[in-house]
């Protein structure tokens, strides 16, 4: 059996992907773990709604996270297309986690014990000082490689644990 030339770049491509994905994954976990630490997520629908009407300049990245339960939720999905229209007007890179449990764990929970609202997740940079982080740099490049390629909404899927 011999490949053609176009089966074996598309093979690298694929495996390219694959990579990036995780790399993003990693990324985010990383983020995510590092701004909690710092006191620097908003998380909830309606947090992150409040916080980019009052403060737009100071939301850094934005993670939204459904599941298969919420695929359905008209009210979410609207909200959602909501957030992603004002990401994309303020220049607020956004993307897609398709595990909302994982993403729940890592960002903790609430004081009475119950998990956090974990559907819409800011990064924010309060001050004057951009906030600076590896892991933000790498999906902000990551954002802008998915762009390349017409991918407006990148979904990333984090390590499993």
């Amino acid at each position: 059996m011999t490949l053609e030339l176009e089966e074996i770049f598309g093979q690298e491509s694929a495996l390219d992907s694959t990579d990036r994905v995780q790399s993003a994954g990693t990324a985010l976990e990383e983020l995510l773990v590092s701004a909690k630490k710092q006191d620097y997520l908003t998380v909830g629908v309606y947090e992150s709604a409040k916080i980019m009407n009052v403060d737009p300049d100071n939301v850094a990245f934005c993670v939204l996270a459904t599941d298969e339960e919420y695929e359905c939720d008209i009210a979410l999905q609207i909200h959602f297309t909501l957030i992603q229209a004002f990401c994309f007007d303020n220049d607020i890179n956004v993307v897609r986690v398709n595990d909302i449990e994982r993403l729940a764990d890592l960002v903790g929970t609430e004081e009475a014990g119950e998990p956090k609202d974990a559907h819409c997740i800011l990064v924010t940079s309060p001050g004057a000082e951009s906030w600076k982080d590896p892991a933000l740099d790498k999906l902000h490049l990551f954002c802008e490689e998915s762009r390349s390629v017409y991918d407006w909404l990148p979904t990333i899927t984090l390590p499993e644990r």
